[in-house]
C-alpha cells in the first residue's frame, strides 16, 4: 500500500448514520438505567440529603420571618434561628425524658394490676395463662439480647442521621448561592436562567410546605393537650408536646404518639385510659379533615396523591421515606409545572 493511498475504514467504525444514532440512543438509555440503579442503592443517603435540604429551607424560612421584626444581617438571623432550634430540641428531650421516666413506675404497676385482672378473668373461663404473665414476659424479653442490640444500633444510627441532617442543613442555609451557582454551572448556558427561576420556585414551595406542617403540628399538639387535660389524663401538656412533634412524620408519628397517650392514660386507671383513647381518636378525626385543607393551601397537592406517595415511599424506604414523600412530590409538581419558555411557545403553537 503506497503512502498516498487512503487507509480503509476501521472495522469498528460505524459507517451508517442510523447505526450511530442507535448507539447514541442506547448509551443514553444505559446511562439512565445506571443512574437509576445507583440512586436505588444510594436511596438512604439521598433521602438524608433531601431531609437536610428541607431543614435548610426551614431555617431560611425562620430567618426570613425573623427579618420582618429584626433588620439584622441574614447570617446573624440564621444563627439565632439555629440556636433556638438547638435549645428547643435539647429542652424537649430533657423535659420529656424526665417526665416519662418518673411516670414509668406508675405505668408498670398499673400494667401489672391490669394483667393480673385479665388473668383472673381468663381463668374464670377456663383459659390458663400461667401464674405470673409478667414474669413470663420478662423471661422472654431476657432472651432477646440480640434484638436489643439491634434496636440500640438503630437508635444510634437515628441520632447520627439527625446530626447529619442538621449539619447539612446549616451549611446549605448559610450560603445557598454557592450551591445554586454550582447547579447553574452544570447546566447549559441557555438553560441557566430558567434553572435559576426553578430553584427559587422550589425553595418557596419548601418554605410553604414547612409552614403548613408546623401549623398542623401546632393544631394537633394543642388539641391533644387540651383534651387530655380536660379528661384528667396525666402529663397532658407533655403528651400534647410529644404528639405535636411526632405529627411531623405522617401516619407513623400519629401511631407512635397514640400508643404513648394510651399507655399513660391507662397508668392512671381504666376509665382514664378509655378517655385517652377517645381524645386521641377525636383529634385524629379532626386531623384527617384539617390536614388536606392545610396541605392544599400550602402546596396545592391532591390528598390521594400525597397518601399514595407516602405509602410507596414508606414501603420502599421506611420512616424517612414517609417523612420525605410530601416535599419530594411537591418539588416534582413544581418542576413539571414550570416548563422552559421554549417548550411553552412550542406547545402554544
Amino acid at each position: 500500500m503506497s503512502a498516498a493511498e487512503p487507509l480503509p475504514p476501521s472495522p469498528i467504525e460505524l459507517q451508517s448514520a442510523r447505526a450511530r444514532n442507535a448507539l447514541s440512543d442506547a448509551a443514553i438509555w444505559l446511562g439512565l438505567a445506571a443512574a437509576l440503579w445507583l440512586a436505588w442503592h444510594l436511596a438512604a443517603a439521598l433521602l438524608l440529603i433531601m431531609a437536610g435540604i428541607v431543614f435548610a429551607a426551614g431555617l431560611d424560612a425562620g430567618a426570613r420571618l425573623l427579618g420582618r421584626f429584626w433588620p439584622a444581617r441574614q447570617g446573624v438571623r440564621l444563627a439565632v434561628v439555629v440556636l433556638l432550634f438547638v435549645a428547643a430540641l435539647v429542652g424537649f428531650f430533657a423535659f420529656a425524658g424526665v417526665q416519662l421516666v418518673s411516670q414509668f413506675a406508675q405505668l408498670k404497676a398499673t400494667l401489672a394490676a391490669q394483667t393480673h385482672r385479665l388473668s383472673a378473668l381468663a381463668a374464670e373461663f377456663g383459659i390458663q395463662t400461667g401464674d405470673d404473665p409478667l414474669a413470663t414476659l420478662k423471661a422472654q424479653l431476657g432472651g432477646s439480647i440480640g434484638q436489643i442490640t439491634s434496636v440500640l444500633g438503630s437508635a444510634a444510627g437515628a441520632v447520627g442521621g439527625l446530626l447529619l441532617i442538621v449539619t447539612f442543613g446549616i451549611f446549605v442555609a448559610a450560603d445557598p448561592r454557592v450551591y445554586e451557582r454550582g447547579i447553574a454551572w452544570l447546566t447549559p448556558e441557555d438553560k441557566r436562567a430558567e434553572i435559576g427561576r426553578l430553584l427559587v420556585a422550589m425553595a418557596a414551595m419548601l418554605r410553604r410546605w414547612i409552614a403548613g406542617r408546623l401549623a398542623l403540628m401546632l393544631f394537633e399538639g394543642t388539641l391533644i393537650a387540651v383534651g387530655l387535660a380536660l379528661t384528667g389524663v396525666p402529663l397532658a401538656a407533655l403528651l400534647g408536646l410529644v404528639a405535636g412533634v411526632f405529627a411531623f412524620v405522617p401516619n407513623i408519628g400519629a401511631l407512635a404518639s397514640g400508643a404513648l397517650i394510651v399507655a399513660v392514660g391507662f397508668s392512671a386507671g381504666s376509665t382514664t385510659g378509655f378517655w385517652a383513647i377517645g381524645v386521641y381518636l377525636t383529634v385524629q378525626l379532626a386531623d384527617n379533615i384539617i390536614n388536606p385543607m392545610i396541605e392544599k393551601r400550602a402546596v396545592d397537592l391532591a390528598p390521594a396523591v400525597v397518601l399514595a406517595a407516602q405509602l410507596l415511599f414508606g414501603v420502599l424506604f421506611g420512616i424517612l421515606g414517609v417523612t420525605m414523600a410530601d416535599p419530594i412530590v411537591a418539588l416534582v409538581k413544581v418542576a413539571l409545572e414550570r416548563r422552559p419558555a421554549a417548550d411553552q411557545v412550542t406547545g402554544s403553537d
